[in-house]
């Protein structure tokens, strides 16, 4: 798929500097010289605008925490880090959707712009630029992950940050643990002119997307596209090609995009697994697009759902 890299949290280039992860020294010293640090707090960048909201590592929130930053590579050969800052509390959170499906708050920290507070990631990933999407992203999903291993899988005992935030060693076992990432099939299904679509039971009224799932210990992508469509809605698949990927911090995906070619149309759902599934005809779902149905709305613009769709609406999977 010639645009695969364009899709949102991809194609930036980024050069993650992997080779500077082990050299604690040199980075330490980096950020006492004041290097820029994006901080995320309970899982939500710093924005400013339509960009991320760099701060110097001087800032009160991070000057104490240099240690748990995570080196995230370099842009234009300058070093870029992210730092948690979950500790800090804000005045006041009455009606903040914190937790919410798409938490739409923004809460300001002190010694910033007045145009700039944290912002949830899946709410505003569109108006970034691929590399500041990709940055944001990778800090994201490294950070939660720390929050969520701090204790080592193998002892119990609890583990250290080290190469960067690209490791964590646990000094009891000696047990070494990296940064987590789940494969995720979704997938474009196909059967002549329509697309296979279904919903989630907790998701908003009216909100379809493309099928997707797990792809399990000893499976193949393209069994996992075929295991899965048929477990959510009773529809066998027989022809399986990739399309694109994307990283997906929420918490920690990687969804693998592909297109399924059904050799049934008949739809049982699982319930257990989704609400509903139907096939719908590419003239709907291009009503759907443009905003003209009155009971779908479209998949989520940056979300992979909506650039697969998008491209099979314009023909261009190829």
């Amino acid at each position: 798929m010639k645009l695969a890299e364009t899709v949102t949290f991809g194609g930036s280039a980024l050069d993650r500097a992997a080779q500077m992860r082990g050299k604690p020294d040199e980075l330490a010293k980096l950020l006492k010289q004041g290097t820029p640090v994006l901080m995320i707090w309970r899982g939500k960048p710093l924005l400013d605008g339509d960009a991320l909201g760099w701060v110097s590592a001087s800032h009160p929130l991070v000057a104490d925490h240099h240690a748990k930053a995570v080196f995230l590579g370099l842009e234009d050969d300058q070093p870029r880090f992210a730092i948690d800052v979950s500790h800090w509390e804000p005045d006041d959170l009455e009606g903040a959707d914190i937790g919410a499906f798409v938490d739409f708050s923004e809460q300001r920290p002190m010694d910033v712009p007045d145009t700039a507070g944290f912002a949830e990631l899946r709410a505003t990933m569109t108006r970034l630029s691929p590399r500041d999407a990709e940055l944001a992203a990778t800090g994201k999903a490294v950070l939660d992950w720390h929050r969520s291993h701090r204790f080592c899988a193998r002892c119990g005992a609890e583990s250290m940050m080290a190469m960067a935030g690209w490791q964590r060693n646990c000094p009891s076992c000696g047990g070494k643990h990296f940064p987590r990432t789940d494969p995720v099939v979704i997938m474009l299904i196909t059967r002549g002119n329509s697309v296979l679509i279904g919903r989630s039971h907790f998701w908003p009224e009216g909100m379809y997307s493309l099928l997707a799932g797990f792809v399990e210990p000893g499976e193949t992508v393209e069994a996992a596209v075929r295991r899965e469509v048929f477990e959510e809605a009773g529809v066998e698949v027989g022809q399986v090609e990739y399309l694109a990927s994307q990283p997906w911090p929420f918490p920690a995906s990687l969804m693998i995009g592909c297109h399924g070619h059904a050799t049934t149309s008949d739809i049982t759902i699982d319930p257990v697994e989704i609400e509903e599934a139907f096939w719908i005809t590419r003239e709907r779902m291009m009503e759907v697009f443009a905003g003209n149905d009155p009971t779908i709305k479209p998949a989520r613009k940056g979300a992979i759902a909506h650039f697969l769709l998008a491209n099979w609406l314009a023909d261009r999977l190829d």
